[in-house]
């Protein structure tokens, strides 16, 4: 149901205008990057049923909107979002809050690529934007992230009084099924400036495809619970890139087990490993260049092992190349650079295996 509402847009700074806006929730759009529809809140990335199946850690975080948007189309000339967030916290010490909190919006140009418009700052917990006004007119298919490492209780975007809004256009039966990334705060999102701009995001719009981005800060320990979970979802790709959070015993215990629990739920649904990032530093750093040795080397064992008990569709993406020199905000997490940088890479494999 549309509802309207008028909200104070700046002008030129020194004066405001009334803009009379028509809203929609999100998610009667074209709402994308949700697995499940149990919910115990409409913006959750994990069922209900998962409190209390999951650790603790995994469940909390399950409440941040990390993957998430929605497709839509207007000829409305100006744009705009209202959203509620769960926490206070807009930001983190390494992350903005347009990253933490944000939305970001992007427009399918005449040549069909996808081409960012506009990300607002958030300054409080319930946020009214317009996220850009004085578009050309015409008929366009937009796409709006919400935020990474913040839940969202209501989402609604809205177009000027009389424009049209309609769900994106369906997806073709190829590109509907999404590629389903399990991992760490990397894959949650840690550092990116703005939700558009993590790797898996990057991926989606590259490859026309919906992602659900089940990364967890510090909790992607392929746990056999998530295995089941994950299998549940019907997916074009699983991406497990856990070893950031793993040790080389986790790796070696858990990697078999793991894949070959969703092999018994999904026996032809490709599944990629990934090695782990390489620290910036660890050139330097005798430690953590052992650590990366020590838990790559786990994994190909693992992968080997599966490869040669026969289990098909099983694929391997190397880890020392996928984040630079430059690429870091403190040697782990990546910048809006190394995020882009480790698409190019993900994206070489993902196009192979699609």
């Amino acid at each position: 149901m549309i509802v309207s509402a008028i909200i104070l847009v700046s002008a030129p700074l020194t004066s405001l205008c009334q803009v009379e806006y028509s809203w929609e929730n999100a998610q009667n759009l074209s709402f994308e990057g949700q697995g499940w529809s149990e919910l115990a809140s409409p913006f959750d990335r994990l069922p209900a049923r998962a409190e209390g199946l999951v650790r603790a850690p995994v469940w909390r975080l399950s409440r941040d909107s990390a993957g998430m948007a929605v497709r839509f189309v207007t000829d409305s000339t100006a744009i705009a979002c209202r959203w509620k967030l769960r926490d206070a916290d807009l930001a983190m010490p390494h992350m903005p809050a347009t990253g933490v909190s944000g939305v970001d919006l992007y427009v399918r140009d005449e040549k069909g690529i996808w081409r960012w418009l506009a990300c607002p700052r958030p300054t409080k917990q319930e946020m009214t934007a317009t996220l850009i006004s004085k578009l050309p007119a015409g008929t366009r298919e937009y796409l709006l992230y919400l935020p990474l490492y913040n839940g969202v209780t209501s989402l609604e975007v809205g177009v000027l009084s009389g424009a049209k809004l309609d769900p994106g256009p369906v997806r073709t039966k190829k590109s509907a099924l999404p590629i389903v990334f399990y991992g760490t705060s990397i894959t949650h999102g840690a550092c990116a400036s703005r939700p558009g701009m993590t790797h898996s995001a990057i991926l989606g719009r590259r490859l026309d495809r919906p992602i659900i981005n089940l990364g967890f800060s510090g909790s992607g320990t392929m746990d056999m619970e998530m295995a089941d979970l994950i299998a549940e979802l019907d997916a074009a790709v699983y991406v497990i890139d856990c070893l950031p959070n793993m040790n080389a015993e986790m790796v070696a215990e858990r990697t078999v087990p793991f894949v070959k629990r969703l092999r018994e739920h999904r026996p032809r649904t490709p599944i990629l490993l990934v090695e782990d990032r390489s620290f910036a530093n660890a050139f330097l750093q005798p430690d953590r260049q052992a650590r990366h040795l020590a838990s790559r080397s786990a994994l190909g064992i693992g992968f080997g092992a599966l490869i040669k008990e026969g289990v098909k569709n099983l694929h391997y993406l190397e880890g020392a190349e996928l984040l630079g020199n430059e690429d870091t905000v403190d040697s782990s997490h990546p910048t809006d650079l190394g995020f882009v940088h480790q698409a190019d890479k993900f994206e070489q494999i993902l196009k192979q295996i699609l």
